[in-house]
């Protein structure tokens, strides 16, 4: 019997960065060649995922936490913002000094400022990582961080979602209720030591309604279906697919709903779980 995978990048495939299990590349080759189909599920642009992801391999790609999906050549979900959605997203982030990216299926655009934030983030958290990962055993973590392109540049009618940065700890709840019914707004997963962060999308628009397209597309029933996150943009998932798992790692709310958790991302979470669900 055939079945589908649906994987997260970032806590599960990768540790946030560029660090990955050796196990897991292996893990997810060796499913694929058992005759097992495995997707990526990622809120990350098509043109942000990692290189070292790309080159394990995989049947498709949902990306922009559901805003599109792809096979090959050929895209089966296509669902950007309106742009009047992305002019109230822009005044709302202005209106309030937050920093933030616009995300299209190519590429990710920068406010004035978020560019700055990211790469002091980024140079922080490479100096603490590189201790942790030698006494774990583990190579260095090899950055990929593509300079965005300056937001005044980004094609408004093209726009899938938007990811926030903000010194508040409240902003999520504080979006969520001013811009209304109409966007999907949740928690980010980028650790950043203060403020928050998110991540908003179209009302409607999740992983989960772009797997269910998938599904309907390839002829596969949802009970033939795994999907393992640890983010909160992977909740939707969950509620749609057979076999929900949570990675070790994810915080103890997600892990209740997907009712199966499997070991960290560092500590062959996605193998243990393929090895236990029988894909390898």
């Amino acid at each position: 019997m055939t079945r589908i995978a649906f994987l997260d990048v970032d806590g599960t495939i990768l540790e946030h960065g560029s660090v990955m299990a050796p196990s897991t590349a292996t893990a997810i080759r060796q499913a694929r060649e058992n005759g097992h189909l495995v997707w990526l599920s990622t809120g990350r642009s098509a043109g942000d995922i990692h290189p070292d992801v790309l080159a394990i391999g995989f049947d498709g790609a949902i990306t922009n936490g559901g805003a599109y999906a792809t096979q090959a050549d050929r895209t089966l979900v296509e669902r950007p913002l309106a742009r009047t959605d992305v002019d109230t997203l822009e005044r709302y982030f202005e209106a309030h000094g937050i920093h933030y990216f616009l995300q299209t299926h190519g590429g990710v655009f920068a406010s004035p400022g978020m560019g700055a934030v990211m790469n002091e983030y980024r140079r922080e958290r490479h100096a603490q990582r590189a201790a942790e990962l030698e006494a774990q055993g583990l190579p260095p973590e090899q950055p990929l961080w593509r300079e965005p392109r300056p937001v005044s540049e980004v094609d408004r009618d093209a726009v899938a979602k938007a990811v926030f940065v903000s010194p508040s700890t409240d902003t999520v709840a504080h979006a969520a209720a001013e811009l209304g019914d109409g966007f999907h707004v949740i928690p980010g997963s980028i650790p950043l030591p203060g403020g928050s962060n998110g991540e908003i999308g179209q009302a409607g628009v999740t992983k989960g309604s772009a797997i269910t397209d998938v599904l309907a597309e390839l002829g596969l029933s949802a009970t033939d279906a795994i999907g393992i996150g640890d983010s909160w943009n992977d909740v939707e998932m969950f509620e749609v697919v057979g076999t929900p798992v949570a990675m070790g790692n994810a915080v103890p709310e997600l892990q209740r709903l997907a009712g199966r958790v499997t070991t960290a991302v560092l500590d062959d979470g996605v193998h243990n779980a393929f090895a236990e669900l029988g894909l390898i």
